[in-house]
């Protein structure tokens, strides 16, 4: 059965301090099948702390998302951010082997940085992509937004030098840079057949690239046309899980668990009214 993750980043943010011992108390008011927990930058002092709140959950944590600015730093053209990105990755996978998840989303280009240097990030892939694999980590590189290029003329990049790259796809990404109707086209076939391997379902309710409407919303309150897009995994075969990210924290700290759960229940309708599980 395919599995509908929440990312503990919907549940963590600023608003309450990014307090990670939340986690735990979130876990039994959300209907998903597991999390995939979001690393801060905030937390790298703290993670002997952090493990043991995570362990204290009574979920499962099969993917993991790598923390943001870790591309940012491969984007940036010197020896000493490079150190510093892998240093950080390995602290990452660290995390994920003590939380067992077998797989990390990362976001190879970000901040203001992102994609400009993209060769950069690349060179970079190939030096995270080893350590991974000391780890039994399968690395995921997400089509998140980018202020140079797009994200799927970087994908095909990144193929270019490593083909067997492993992918997750963002609907809210994608609408973000009008490339949705992209991913349905013939000649983007082979991402499908070979490399996306995980999904962030979320919503995005903006122009092209319109920055000040980034937020991550649930499905239904956004322009993705839904309906067409499961149409299209399930016609192809889709075979991995889902994560949603909606933004449930709120401005006072508080989180909104009924507007997730509504969330899941619509993802988990999609799944099963197309005979996806």
């Amino acid at each position: 059965m395919k599995k509908i993750l929440c990312s503990t980043g919907a549940l963590i943010g600023m608003p309450n301090n990014r307090d990670f011992s939340l986690i735990k108390k979130c876990v039994p008011n959300i209907n998903s099948d597991g999390f995939e927990f979001m690393m801060y930058s905030t937390w790298y002092d703290k993670v002997p702390n952090l493990l043991k709140e995570l362990k204290k959950c009574e979920t499962e944590f099969p993917v993991m998302h790598c923390e943001k600015h870790i591309g940012e730093d491969l984007g940036k053209n010197a020896d000493g951010n490079f150190y510093t990105a892998k240093e950080k990755f390995k602290v990452n996978c660290k995390i994920a082997n003590e939380i067992g998840a077998k797989r990390m989303v990362m976001h190879l280009w970000d901040g203001i940085y992102s994609d400009t240097t993209i060769e950069n990030n690349i060179k970079g892939y190939g030096e995270l992509i080893k350590i991974a694999e000391e780890n039994e980590i399968d690395l995921y590189i997400e089509n998140v937004v980018c202020n140079h290029h797009d994200p799927l003329s970087n994908w095909k990049r990144l193929l270019n030098e490593y083909p067997d790259a492993k992918l997750i796809f963002d609907t809210k990404m994608a609408a973000f840079h009008n490339q949705m109707e992209d991913i349905y086209e013939n000649q983007n076939k082979k991402l499908w057949e070979n490399n996306i391997k995980h999904l962030h379902i979320n919503d995005y309710n903006g122009g092209y690239m319109e920055w000040s409407k980034l937020k991550t919303l649930p499905v239904g309150e956004g322009i993705v046309n839904f309906n067409k897009f499961f149409d299209f995994i399930n016609n192809i075969g889709y075979k991995g899980d889902y994560t949603i990210e909606s933004t449930a924290f709120q401005k006072d700290g508080s989180i909104d668990f009924d507007m997730l759960n509504r969330n899941i229940s619509k993802v988990r309708s999609y799944i099963k009214n197309k005979k996806d599980i």
